[in-house]
């Protein structure tokens, strides 16, 4: 008998040892994939990417996907310049900003991802999938080289309760300018502002929407050139100073970016430019109905700028990793997971199925907020995004810091920026 037990546990501790061995090995040949992520607005959005990567994990055991926060997209850029031009191994993965495309295509950084897409049963109609809009900064010279995940437009938020306490409809935002203007100093008291645009972080961003709106973009087809000091760019930019110079509807100077939308569910502020990433965060914080609407419209009509984080492959990963990583692009842009990640961020999801899932339906239905930024890409063009494309922005950001500090008219601002931008893209006109 005890032959007979003794005979049980080793052949029991032998199949364990089988099973643990399986498991070892299982784990040792997984292909790693090392995915860098950024964040630019608050909220949980770290929780949700690691729940993201442990269900894909889960699913794909031969694919162990190792997420890591890598600070703001400005921080994650220089963090893989940095490992990359020093001979080091930068991430496998990565969300960069959509306008980072051409800095990654000219330092040879990314890869484009039409083989992987032209391999998929339905790869053409994968891509068609996503809004337009979204596609105009993740193509160039007749590839696909980012693929849109974490996307936005700006938009207005606005406080309804004020509104209605200040005769305003509260279920019409500003339509146009000279509304924006006229409600914004309606809501302006000695302890609130009436409104609130940062002028910090992204300043040719939000600055866009006025461009945009009143005729000319800043940025059209072409990578190697801009539109900075066009008449209706010159008119915009005047508009958007006076609103502090002038009209005293905003504080003067620039105003921070990552402060605006905790300025406005505290009472601070009664209106505010911000991305439509910010808007789960508004909704949990602010004990207020909180409206959102499309940015106002100029002379020509209403427009916004495109945002936020495009998915890209990076050329020093080795094949399998690339591979593997494109399971992984896959996963994150699966309606479900874009219509997840809108619920759970406010980004808008990027392809046009995740919009009839019945997560999304439902959101709709019960917080109609959520559609605003979505219908608004009927009016959405190209992110500024060139050769040079951080140097590029910076200058058309000193330009509008120095009409907002009163150090300069927008004419003379904007003539200079023109001027410098087209010395830093000559390089690139051929």
């Amino acid at each position: 008998m005890l032959l007979k037990r003794l005979n049980v546990l080793l052949i029991v501790a032998l199949v364990l040892a089988a099973f643990a061995g399986l498991t070892t090995t299982r784990a040792q040949s997984a292909t790693e994939v090392l995915f860098y992520y950024p964040t630019a607005v608050g909220g949980p959005i770290s929780q949700v990417i690691e729940g993201y990567a442990a269900e894909f994990n889960a699913a794909n055991p031969d694919v162990k996907v190792t997420a890591v926060f890598a600070g703001g997209y400005a921080d994650i850029y220089k963090a893989v310049d940095t490992a990359l031009k020093g001979g080091g191994q930068g991430p496998d993965v990565a969300i960069f900003l959509t306008t980072d495309m051409y800095s990654l295509i000219d330092n040879d950084y990314i890869i484009p991802l039409d083989d992987f897409i032209k391999a998929m049963p339905n790869g053409e109609a994968y891509l068609k999938d996503f809004f337009p809009a979204f596609l105009l900064n993740s193509q160039a010279f007749g590839q696909t080289w980012g693929i849109p995940f974490q996307r936005s437009t700006p938009v207005l938020y606005y406080n309804k309760t004020l509104f209605k306490e200040n005769g305003l409809d509260p279920e019409k935002a500003p339509a146009n300018w000279q509304e924006l203007r006229d409600f914004a100093a309606k809501l302006t008291t000695p302890e609130r502002w009436g409104l609130l645009i940062p002028s910090e972080g992204f300043p040719y961003w939000l600055f866009q929407g006025f461009a945009i709106g009143n005729g000319q973009n800043l940025v059209g087809e072409e990578s190697n050139k801009v539109y900075f000091n066009t008449p209706s760019t010159v008119e915009a930019l005047e508009y958007f100073a006076n609103l502090s110079l002038k009209d005293g509807v905003m504080p003067k100077g620039i105003i921070k970016w990552g402060d605006t939308p905790a300025d406005f569910w505290s009472g601070k502020a009664a209106m505010i430019y911000h991305t439509t990433g910010s808007l789960t965060n508004i909704l949990k914080n602010a004990n207020f109905e909180v409206g959102v609407g499309y940015l106002p419209a100029g002379k020509v009509g209403y427009g916004a700028p495109t945002g936020g984080g495009n998915l890209y492959i990076l050329k020093s990963s080795p094949a399998e990793k690339q591979a593997a990583a494109w399971r992984w692009i896959q996963f994150l842009t699966t309606p479900e997971k874009q219509a997840d990640w809108t619920v759970a961020t406010g980004y808008i999801a990027a392809r046009q199925a995740a919009w009839q899932t019945e997560t999304l339906k439902k959101l709709v239905a019960e917080k109609p907020q959520y559609a605003v930024a979505r219908d608004q890409l009927q009016y959405a063009a190209k992110e500024l995004s060139t050769h040079r494309g951080s140097d590029v922005q910076r200058l058309f950001a000193v330009a509008v810091h120095s009409v907002l500090l009163g150090e300069k008219d927008a004419k003379t601002a904007l003539d200079e920026a023109q001027a410098a931008a087209e010395a830093l893209l000559a390089e690139f006109q051929n």
